[in-house]
């Protein structure tokens, strides 16, 4: 819809976004830090290990590379010799090797982050598509691409042609040289040169990185409508979400209304709050099984009145009640003992609906802490 509209995609791209981005391969990647990172590493390693090379270079052409008429007629020590100085330089070369191929699988972490997804090779059609190849060859990314490479290419070249012409000296004077003498000259020209040709292709990555960051993030932007979409999605339509909360709310009182049977008593305000309490001897103390105000209360008391749950008229209880204990939870410690009193009451009091005798009495002054009663003066 919002492409149908021509409307600009001037949000950054929401952690959703990013994320579904990411689920299909589609993170930040900069081949030229990877190129870069590659060839100092490998740099770094010929350093400490070219010593090492060279070495193994100077035994293959004394002990390998030389033959006499017995080698040269006979095949099998041919390829004895052969074998040899492939696994001398193979030795050699293979720490160099490995720390550039872990180097080629670091550095990508570095910028999009460690990512397995078989997104990027699921077959996809529309790939080939010859028209958005087209779009691709003349797109603002090809002509970024066309201008890194010749620039790239020019640096390296230059920086190349530049430090072998400073050692053009050295280099003809190889030929005459011994060979022990010829290996240390060729050491230092390679040295020299790489040096050069890494230092110069430092200035690619640090200008390739920003702009494949900022051309990651600029692809992923939203339109206004799809940032509201997507909050529609996440969060849902603030009138199911409503609806739902309703429902919620009367299936829960439904619950309530259904536990007030069980209950010992209901305490009272006695038309503002109805509490209704039950204990039972599993119960470390009593628990509100339904509580209300105004018209729920009126409905608590009568339908307790209809299963012969008795009512009790206490108004500081029942409103600490109200606003301090949590339905489905036990009283607060601090009224245990006026529930305590309540609920003797109501014992004594059945006992004297079944078997007479003197009729029991509640006190007017249950002991509720004035702090819970919030109808309590302040002073």
């Amino acid at each position: 819809m919002a492409e149908d509209s021509g409307e600009d995609k001037t949000e950054p791209a929401s952690p959703r976004k990013l994320e579904e981005a990411r689920k299909k391969g589609q993170i930040p990647r900069s081949h030229e830090l990877s190129t870069f990172s590659i060839l100092l590493t490998g740099l770094i390693a010929l350093l400490m290990l070219g010593p090492g090379v060279f070495t193994a270079m100077e035994q293959i052409f004394h002990s390998e590379l030389r033959f006499d008429r017995v080698t040269v007629t006979t095949p099998t020590l041919m390829l004895v010799h052969f074998t040899n100085a492939v696994g001398i330089a193979l030795r050699a070369c293979v720490p160099i090797f490995a720390a550039c191929a872990l180097a080629a699988l670091l550095t990508p972490i570095a910028i999009g982050g460690l990512l397995f997804t078989f997104e990027t090779v699921t077959p996809n059609f529309t790939r080939m598509n010859p028209l958005n190849g087209i779009k691709r060859m003349f797109s603002m990314r090809a002509v970024v691409e066309a201008v890194k490479a010749i620039l790239k290419s020019g640096l390296i070249g230059g920086v190349a042609a530049y430090a072998l012409w400073s050692e053009r000296e050295q280099f003809v004077q190889l030929v005459v040289m011994p060979a022990d003498v010829g290996f240390a000259y060729l050491w230092g020209m390679i040295k020299h040169t790489l040096l050069l040709v890494v230092g110069g292709m430092a200035l690619i990555p640090m200008l390739d990185v920003p702009y494949q960051l900022w051309e990651y993030y600029k692809g992923l932007r939203m339109t206004k409508e799809e940032v509201k979409k997507e909050y529609k999605e996440s969060e849902g339509d603030p009138h199911i979400k409503g609806r739902i909360r309703q429902l919620q709310r009367e299936a829960a009182r439904k619950r309530m209304m259904a536990n007030i049977p069980k209950a010992d008593v209901i305490v009272t305000n006695p038309t503002h709050y109805a509490v209704a309490l039950q204990y039972t001897e599993k119960m470390r103390a009593p628990t509100v099984v339904a509580k209300g105000a105004f018209l729920l209360a009126e409905r608590i008391i009568e339908l307790g009145r209809e299963h012969k749950v008795s009512v009790v008229r206490t108004p500081p209880f029942a409103r600490a009640l109200y606003h301090h204990a949590e339905l489905g939870e036990e009283i607060p410690a601090a009224l245990y003992t006026a529930a305590a009193e309540v609920l003797a009451y109501i014992y004594q009091l059945r006992h004297f609906h079944q078997h007479g005798g003197l009729e029991p009495a509640l006190s007017d002054e249950l002991p509720v802490p004035p702090e819970l009663d919030p109808e309590t003066p302040k002073p």
